[in-house]
């Protein structure tokens, strides 16, 4: 650290924000764009839809951590110095306002909208009598044999109730004894939360499973009076901790863990508001819940559900298609054969951002190309995560059954894809890949496809280093940077790399690549050092960086005294974030923005004025100590001109205040600005920039 960095301790730890109120704040954004009466309605439903999703993985994770650390005597105040049991009832009681919110949303304001369009999600009283007949025979051939009522009584030990799973708790009364028995029900998740019904041409009506098969209780406990039923859900902590050393089997261990995760204690009891105090103590005893861990909310629960509508075709109520561009250097000529990837690259890098540029034309291209061509010798690639029917994965199986070398990094640690990576790590090897999992102790992130290939007689490296992971589907959503390029130095930094991850190769220096967790993080506080020696000596001076995360102190303290030096400090944050800008004598030069939206803003990108010579970087990492020293990074620089531009443009838009995002104060607190000074709404980040790649791609903008 600086010694200016050293002096910004006087100033107290509350200039770092805590982490998981600032994870909270992120999920408000997600929750504010479903409360947006701009955002299309079934946009609405989407966000309202991604927000209990976000908070289930956050409380999987990030509660169930903290609670386990509490109960182990092991947890420490933050770096915000807040006492970790304060920690866990602040971030528990802001969630819980949050959920009560989200549920107000979709009852008062939401579903009400949607209704008036034809979309309705039916309570029964609502059903006539003609759909009630067809629901009745829906339930009876498709749902009933599915259904598995567990008893509780003396005979029958409280059930195992799985994470995140809906259950309706049920109390029935046997008329012959005048006894109240318990039963748990599992709403299965094998079929669809919402089940359609008829409706008028146009509409779409729904009903939800689990008000369908309460409707139907009747002929699970036959000869049984049905008292009465509730639906309740639970959280369990799903986090996975693998102890590594050289002579373990990871895969092995891994899906042992993964048997583990499944068993976890409960963190969180969902609850309708409708239930009965009796039976919520016998959940809370059963489960060996407290007070503090239950969410009483209005139905209907786990509002994930909300996910189903958007298949509904109603593109008035969506956001208009944006259909992704070839990027110009991959573009054929008109009339001529697909265009060849390897000499569009052997001219020049090539620098694509997805969604905006296609991923199918591009990176997915590249790989099948190289899986066909005789004239490649091996390909090397690491996957963090893919989906289940990759064609990246199937390109790798090609080429190593044609004969090629492969090799595929694969880390099966990547959270809750664990399991996913563990089936295409198994099927690689069977074709012949030479399948690895990284170093001891440190998770491989980083974004890196290598192809040899002979050409004249002599080998030719390929490379592309990416912001996101090598996954088709979410490249449709995910906003991420790649460069390809057979630049030699970026060549040699990819194979010295490669050859760390699956050898025994210690690798200190590299050309165009800062690589954690060995140099990334010197590397970055040494340009952001050189910024602050600039201002300094009154210099022109700028630090912009564009991450997921920002919470790393060492990096926030460096940014803090880049900005008390005078340095312009630009963060554009998707998530997280401990900084405080605008704070007097600590960070008044500084901004940070974020932008929550129809994409997923995923790329991360680091720009430094540095004397004019500007240097920009786009890679894997965020501003973490898990990105920073436990993890293997790689961020690439950016050497083109128009490259360069690109990056700022993105920054451009969004620091000058032309596209609609939120703002960051001096007191943690995040502001969304939509209008402009004249009042009228503001553009949207990921629109205008879809629209610069459209007029990029047409054929005069071809070199």
């Amino acid at each position: 650290m600086t010694p200016a960095a050293d002096r910004l301790e006087d100033l107290g730890l509350d200039r770092y924000v805590d982490r998981e109120l600032s994870w909270l704040a992120f999920n408000q954004r997600v929750l504010e764009l479903g409360e947006d009466h701009s955002v299309p309605l079934l946009e609405r439903a989407n966000f309202l839809a991604i927000f209990p999703s976000n908070l289930d993985e956050w409380f999987m994770v990030r509660v169930a951590g903290l609670k386990r650390r509490i109960d182990l005597g092991l947890a420490v105040p933050t770096p915000a110095g807040v006492p970790p049991a304060a920690e866990l009832a602040q971030i528990r009681a802001l969630a819980h306002e949050l959920q009560q919110r989200h549920a107000r949303v979709w009852r008062d304001d939401l579903e009400p909208k949607l209704a008036a369009e034809g979309i309705r999600i039916l309570q029964w009283d609502d059903v006539d009598e003609s759909s009630r007949k067809h629901l009745h025979s829906v339930f009876t051939t498709e749902i009933f044999p599915v259904l598995m009522p567990l008893a509780v009584d003396p005979a029958h030990p409280f059930p195992y109730i799985s994470g995140l799973s809906l259950n309706l708790s049920v109390r029935v009364r046997n008329p012959q004894t005048g006894r109240v028995e318990f039963a748990r029900l599992k709403v299965p998740p094998v079929l669809p939360r919402l089940y359609p019904l008829r409706a008028p041409d146009g509409q779409h009506w729904f009903i939800l499973l689990e008000d369908l098969i309460a409707q139907h209780l009747d002929e699970l406990f036959p000869g049984m009076e049905v008292i009465d039923f509730h639906a309740f859900r639970i959280t369990r902590n799903e986090d996975v901790n693998i102890e590594e050393d050289e002579t373990e089997d990871l895969l092995q261990a891994l899906e042992q863990e993964l048997l583990r995760r499944r068993f976890g204690p409960p963190i969180r009891l969902e609850v309708s508001d409708d239930m009965d105090a009796e039976t919520l103590s016998l959940l809370k005893d059963e489960l060996d819940i407290t007070d503090t861990e239950v969410t009483v909310l209005p139905g209907p629960l786990d509002l994930t559900a909300l996910f189903a509508l958007s298949g509904i075709k109603r593109p008035d109520l969506k956001f208009a298609t944006h259909v992704p561009v070839t990027a110009p250097e991959f573009r054929p000529s008109e009339g001529a054969d697909p265009t060849d990837l390897f000499s569009a690259i052997a001219e020049r890098d090539v620098l694509v951002q997805h969604p905006y540029e296609s991923f199918s034309t591009s990176v997915q291209a590249f790989i099948s190309q190289a899986a066909s061509d005789p004239n490649v010798l091996a390909i090397k690639q690491t996957l963090y995560r893919t989906s289940g029917d990759s064609p990246i994965i199937a390109s790798l199986i090609k080429a190593a059954e044609a004969g090629k070398q492969v090799l595929a990094l694969v880390e099966i640690k990547a959270r809750f894809d664990e399991q996913n990576n563990i089936v295409w790590a198994r099927k690689l090897e069977k074709a012949g890949v030479h399948v690895v999992y990284g170093l001891v102790g440190l998770k491989t992130h980083c974004k890196l496809l290598q192809v040899i290939r002979r050409e004249d007689g002599q080998l030719r490296i390929y490379n592309h280093v990416g912001t996101g992971n090598y996954h088709p589907k979410t490249s449709r959503i995910y906003e991420d940077m790649g460069l390809f390029t057979c630049a030699p130095e970026v060549s040699t930094d990819v194979t010295r790399l490669f050859n760390q991850l699956s050898g025994y190769a210690i690798e200190r220096d590299f050309t165009r690549l800062l690589v954690a967790p060995l140099h990334l993080r010197k590397g970055l506080l040494d340009l952001i050092e050189g910024e602050r020696q600039a201002a300094l000596a009154g210099k022109p001076s700028r630090v912009r960086i564009k991450v997921n995360s920002m919470i790393d102190e060492e990096i926030i303290d460096a940014l803090y005294a880049a900005s008390r030096a005078g340095v312009v400090v630009e963060v554009f944050v998707r998530g997280i974030c401990g900084l405080r800008p605008g704070v007097p004598n600590m960070s008044e030069t500084m901004k940070v923005r974020s932008v929550v939206g129809r994409y997923l803003e995923h790329s991360r990108v680091f720009s430094f004025l540095n004397g004019g010579d500007e240097q920009v970087y786009i890679g894997s990492a965020d501003m973490m100590h898990r990105n920073l020293d436990r993890r293997i990074e790689a961020l690439v620089r950016l050497t083109e001109p128009e490259h360069v531009q690109r990056c700022q443009r993105m920054f451009d838009l969004v620091m000058s205040g032309e596209v609609a995002s939120w703002h960051l104060d001096s007191d943690a607190n995040w502001h969304r600005v939509a209008h402009g000074d004249d009042g009228q709404p503001l553009a949207e980040l990921h629109d205008v920039i879809m629209n610069d790649y459209v007029r990029r791609a047409r054929p005069q903008a071809i070199r």
